[in-house]
């Protein structure tokens, strides 16, 4: 039996959280303080759109890395930074940061990988800046895992409509303007200080 079924017996007065196999040694926490029913206000996760741009996001990113990996030995960021140069040539690795809303250490990680496999390849720019360039190993490459990220994009729209395709990407688009906001603290509520 484990600790989260004990909880679930109200005779016992104490819970060892600790007493599953994958629970980190805790103290003994009263059997009344554990909450074993929802409450009543939480969020609803069917409509919580956050939640739902996050389910495709994770889903599509996993479906592409399994396959990037298998068949390419590169990953999703890979992909990404490959794509960015594709479109945007002379990009800096700070530039493709902002680009595609990637931490700059993940990009550098990446464009250090692809410069070792030849795949791009960095200049010397303006005030110590370093250019980056598809080599035409790096453009075959490019075209040869673009079908992986489209078929992900096929199989989610496949229940859609031309229109409606449309007008979701038009929604999301204006959803993309209100993405600064999220570094302020606007909608952010005033939480006092208390132990929880």
């Amino acid at each position: 039996m484990t600790g989260l079924e004990i909880a679930s017996h109200p005779f016992e007065n104490k819970v060892n959280m600790a007493s599953g196999p994958h629970f980190p040694a805790t103290e003994l926490a009263p059997a009344s303080e554990i909450i074993t029913e929802p409450l009543d206000d939480v969020i609803d996760t069917e409509s919580f759109t956050p939640r739902l741009l996050a389910l495709i996001s994770t889903a599509l990113v996993r479906r592409e890395s399994r396959l990037l990996l298998r068949d390419f030995s590169l990953g999703t960021n890979d992909w990404r930074v490959l794509s960015a140069l594709a479109g945007h040539p002379a990009a800096t690795a700070t530039e493709i940061s902002d680009f595609l809303a990637v931490n700059k250490a993940v990009i550098s990680k990446s464009v250090n990988l692809l410069i070792a496999r030849d795949l791009i390849v960095p200049t010397d720019g303006p005030r110590g800046s370093h250019p980056l360039y598809l080599t035409r190993a790096g453009a075959r490459m490019h075209d040869a895992m673009k079908p992986i990220s489209l078929g992900g994009q096929d199989i989610l729209l496949a229940g859609l409509t031309a229109d409606e395709v449309a007008q979701l990407n038009a929604m999301l688009g204006r959803i993309l303007l209100a993405m600064p906001m999220l570094d302020s603290d606007v909608g952010a509520p005033q939480v006092e200080t208390q132990s929880y």
